[in-house]
């Protein structure tokens, strides 16, 4: 009998996709994650927003790609070939993340995801879901709702 996967068989756990923006380490649920592609120069969009880096074609899809270092106000990013294009998707919306290199899978215990200390400004609550302590990292949750659409999380 083929093993279940620990997110189908234990609703407590999330299995989460950890990667670095600006020397940092971040993470998201791996079901938003729809494949992981090296850096390809984007197609410039006139009047879009500084952290929307532009465009490219994805198996003729148009797709965005957001700069999440500029996007979470870690400054902008000068892309070289190390770095990878997380495609995500949101609802029917699907976008590329622009990120410096995708870590590792973890498998973690919903208790363990700590919220964002309220001394935190709304921005920040808004655009992180959460902290995980994992040994002597500090793995932020990024909220692609929020992230993507600029909605501000209700904090809790």
């Amino acid at each position: 009998m083929p093993e279940t996967p620990p997110q189908a068989a234990d609703p407590d756990v999330r299995e989460l996709v950890t990667f670095r923006v600006a020397g940092q380490d971040f993470c998201m649920d791996i079901m938003s994650v729809r494949e992981i592609r090296g850096w390809t120069p984007s197609t410039a969009l006139p009047h879009a927003p500084d952290h929307v880096r532009g465009v490219i074609n994805l198996r003729g899809a148009v797709v965005p790609i957001v700069d999440l270092a500029q996007r979470l106000g870690l400054g902008p990013v000068s892309p070289t070939a190390r770095h990878v294009i997380i495609i995500a998707r949101l609802g029917a919306q699907t976008v590329g993340l622009l990120v410096e290199a995708v870590s590792d899978i973890l498998t973690v215990p919903l208790a363990a995801i700590q919220p964002t200390p309220e001394i935190a400004g709304p921005e920040l609550q808004g655009t992180i879901e959460g902290v995980i302590a994992r040994g002597d990292r500090m793995i932020r949750m990024v909220a692609l709702d929020s992230l993507l659409h600029g909605k501000t999380r209700e904090v809790g």
